[in-house]
């Protein structure tokens, strides 16, 4: 497996106003550039590919920061982070999805046990977590792709309708037998937790980190549609209802990412909750059929083949985005996989991060 991987292999450049290069959680390619989202800001940074100046086989940089307030209208503030963990570039749009997920506070080395206790019941959602969301892409500056709040064909950049509290997807789950029960649970204490985007013809999938059900993966699967200044949740198709459940066997784990590729969906997954664990690469072949001919609301899915594992480490290098290299950016077809809380090997100084490259089947 470890031949697939070539570590190391993508070296991506960010500036002293970074806020995403330590917690990478999200990529999609549109063009040459490389666009990149974070657990920790309320933003999209756009990479340049340049000249490569040492070992790897691609690098980028130069980057602009696309702030989400500029484009749509947060349910929090606009410096709250969104911890966005999913994006997908249909052609037209930019979509991004934030892990919807309640927060605890962490106990702190050199706290007495009573003030690590107390932290320890503390709960919290910050408000752009609830956030799905769309945004038209045109060409800008010397032909470059950019972000825009509204594209000169009529295209406008929306989100899914909602507060500081709740939007339409949670709302639809306050009473789902599956997931309903989790959503009060903070996403690191295998509570509801989105991490992953993949679109599909007339619908999208989203990846659920947690909850993971007696080792059962979740994925659901829902219709946003625009409807006046926001996105709705329409009916899918062949369907009266607004929502489908997809049920996987991961080992266990849970998703991490997801991405298409023609007909196989691709699943990066992870342990769940706090845990250095397996990182592990799934292929679904032929999931595009196989969920276009699905009309069922809840389906258990056969196990899947392991594709690859990640590399990680105690603590460090936890692969929680990928995306299909762009082929004329690579000799053979490959995955880019980037990493939170890079290892010093992977993060050779302040504002440089080091990505993967691994073959795809």
């Amino acid at each position: 497996m470890k031949k697939l991987i070539k570590r190391h292999a993508v070296r991506l450049e960010f500036d002293r106003d970074s806020l995403v290069h330590l917690n990478l959680s999200g990529a999609a390619f549109i063009g040459d550039t490389l666009w990149v989202a974070g657990d920790e800001a309320c933003g999209i940074d756009r990479l340049t590919r340049l000249p490569t100046t040492g070992p790897e086989a691609l690098r980028f940089g130069e980057p602009t920061n696309f702030p989400l307030a500029d484009f749509i209208d947060l349910p929090g503030d606009a410096d709250e982070e969104a911890d966005l963990e999913g994006m997908a570039f249909d052609g037209r749009y930019l979509w991004v999805v934030g892990s919807h997920g309640l927060k605890r506070k962490n106990a702190k080395p050199g706290r007495s046990a009573q003030d690590n206790a107390r932290r320890l019941t503390k709960l919290s959602l910050d408000s752009n977590r609830l956030l799905l969301a769309c945004i038209p892409v045109e060409p800008g500056e010397g032909g470059a792709p950019t972000l825009v709040p509204r594209s000169g064909d009529g295209r406008r950049a929306r989100r899914l309708q909602g507060d500081e509290r709740a939007n339409a997807l949670t709302r639809l789950l306050a009473d789902d037998p599956h997931f309903g029960p989790f959503l009060p649970l903070p996403g690191k204490d295998n509570g509801f937790d989105v991490e992953g985007m993949a679109l599909l013809d007339k619908s999208m999938l989203l990846g659920l980190r947690g909850p993971v059900l007696r080792g059962w993966a979740g994925l659901l699967e829902i219709n946003p549609q625009a409807q006046g200044d926001h996105l709705q949740l329409a009916a899918l198709p062949g369907s009266d209802a607004p929502l489908r459940k997809h049920f996987l066997n991961l080992g266990g784990l849970g998703v991490r990412d997801l991405h298409m590729d023609g007909d196989d969906l691709y699943i990066l997954a992870g342990p769940t909750m706090v845990l250095d664990g397996d990182i592990r690469l799934y292929r679904w072949a032929g999931a595009r059929q196989a969920l276009q001919a699905n009309d069922e609301p809840v389906t258990f899915w056969p196990d899947l083949p392991v594709a690859c594992s990640l590399p990680h480490e105690p603590g460090a290098d936890r692969a929680e985005a990928f995306c299909a290299l762009p082929a004329h950016l690579a000799r053979t077809p490959s995955w880019l996989a980037l990493y939170d809380a890079p290892a010093p090997a992977r993060h050779p100084d302040e504002y440089t991060v080091l990505g993967d490259l691994v073959a795809r089947a």
